[in-house]
């Protein structure tokens, strides 16, 4: 699925700017056929042609408010208003993207042990224009984990232009750390006091394009007011030596992707029956 070759991509640049700014743009990474791929197995997933248990769903807000997103659902029949999927690295053609060489010498370069994922989703905004996701960041008590994780992967599967619900970024952000020890959405009011409506960056992306996002970087997305759907596809990669610390459930288990002197990444299966 890549365009480029991945052992002569200039990732040093790109990891500088990631840690300088928080963020770095990699380009139009994903080929054609790749985006209708994983274009259409978001659908299938979404419309129930295709399933695998444990998926989870989060339908959107007929409000347009991100406070307003039902939780706990999951599934609620074929639909294509739902907001979020995550465990993608359930499905085959995901799988492959988010194992691909690049991404192992991005993750690698990182993170020396071992690695594993802790989420690959889809984020999702339908043609109604989807929710408006405010000022946050990934990490925190609300993860549940023993260690805060820094570098996420974010691949448009449609184009985002700066009306159409693309990343916004406070650069630099991420050197603060987190805001508040529970993580997630950031408080309006340390929003006022760090000027993020005037640091903003707005990243419009084509479909294909490549984002990496450190976990602590403050970044948000607005609704798409262009009637066109958007599809984002993120990943994030952490040290296999992270733990989840919950209690009410029992703790998940990570997924391998890169693993030093096994050959390559663990197999991602086969393609399901439609």
């Amino acid at each position: 699925m890549l365009r480029v070759d991945a052992h002569r991509f200039d990732v040093d640049s790109a990891l500088a700017h990631y840690a300088e700014h928080g963020y770095a743009r990699l380009g139009v990474l994903l080929d054609e056929e790749g985006l209708k791929a994983l274009r259409e197995r978001a659908d299938e997933l979404m419309l129930g042609r295709v399933t695998y248990p444990g998926l989870f769903f989060q339908l959107d807000a007929p409000t347009g408010r991100y406070e307003d997103a039902p939780l706990g659902l999951g599934w609620q029949g074929p639909s294509l208003n739902y907001r979020k999927l995550e465990k993608l690295e359930l499905d085959p053609r995901f799988r492959a993207w988010l194992e691909n060489p690049l991404f192992e010498r991005i993750a690698r370069a990182r993170i020396p042990d071992d690695i594993v994922i802790y989420r690959a989703i889809l984020f999702h905004k339908g043609e109604a224009g989807g929710s408006n996701l405010p000022w946050h960041q990934d990490g925190g008590r609300l993860w549940g984990i023993t260690q805060e994780p820094e570098l996420q992967i974010w691949t448009a599967l449609d184009d985002a232009p700066a009306d159409g619900g693309c990343l916004e970024v406070v650069p630099g952000s991420h050197r603060g750390g987190l805001v508040t020890p529970l993580g997630g959405v950031i408080p309006p009011d340390r929003v006022a006091d760090a000027d993020a409506e005037i640091r903003r960056v707005l990243l419009p992306a084509q479909a294909g394009e490549v984002v990496l996002l450190h976990n602590h970087l403050w970044h948000r997305s607005g609704p798409s007011r262009t009637g066109q759907r958007r599809r984002a596809f993120s990943v994030c990669y952490m040290s296999e030596r992270i733990r989840c610390v919950r209690k009410k459930k029992a703790p998940r288990v990570f997924t391998p992707v890169f693993r030093h002197g096994s050959g390559g990444s663990a197999p991602g299966g086969s393609e399901p029956p439609k």
